[in-house]
């Protein structure tokens, strides 16, 4: 689906990260752990970034979470306010949550907000949740204690995975592992699962 849509909210979430709420166009139905394309005009320039979906449902409207990482396209989305627009395209992406029983989601940095998506998703669906999170200066926290709270295992971290990922591998009927983040922690969250001797094949977003 290829849309103009306009932003609700931008939001503080944590350090040099923003949640960008935006109008869901009629139709779009994209899941936790989904992707969309946000295109706008910076500096004369047309610019395209991938963000993945951040919030449990697109009904109404849809959030994503963005990390200010000094480029020019993020700081332009920081910047925006209630009824500017953007164009986007998507959902894309295979990976992400389908109502599964448990869902095991290891995000590190910006894999946290598909991981407190599918959290919260799983959670409202009376399914059961962990996440294992790891970055030094957490975003989504409060989001994070939410589901903490309604029954989630939630693990924050800013060093080893391991034992977390193995007290969260339960080896469940309907479990199944979820993985986000840059490519040096998608292998270390993959070789910890099976450290903890995951059976399944993980769902795996890398974000190079």
């Amino acid at each position: 689906m290829d849309a103009t849509v306009a932003v609700r909210s931008v939001v503080d979430v944590g350090p040099d990260t923003v949640a960008v709420t935006l109008d869901a166009p009629d139709g779009f139905d994209a899941k936790p752990g989904q992707f969309v394309k946000l295109t706008a005009v910076v500096d004369g320039e047309e610019v395209s970034r991938f963000y993945t979906v951040s919030s449990p449902d697109t009904e109404g409207t849809f959030e994503t979470t963005v990390g200010l990482d000094g480029g020019p396209f993020s700081a332009y989305l920081a910047d925006l306010f209630a009824g500017d627009d953007l164009e986007m395209s998507g959902p894309f992406g295979d990976d992400y949550y389908e109502g599964e029983a448990r869902a095991v989601v290891l995000a590190g940095g910006p894999g946290v907000g598909p991981a407190v998506a599918i959290a919260e998703a799983a959670i409202a669906g009376g399914n059961e949740a962990a996440v294992v999170y790891r970055d030094e200066e957490p975003a989504h926290t409060e989001r994070l204690d939410a589901v903490r709270e309604a029954g989630a295992s939630v693990v924050v971290t800013d060093g080893d995975i391991d034992d977390a990922v193995a007290e969260a591998v339960t080896g469940a009927d309907g479990e199944q592992a979820f993985v986000y983040g840059f490519a040096d922690f998608v292998d270390e969250a993959v070789a910890a699962l099976e450290d903890a001797g995951y059976a399944g094949e993980p769902k795996v977003e890398n974000f190079g």
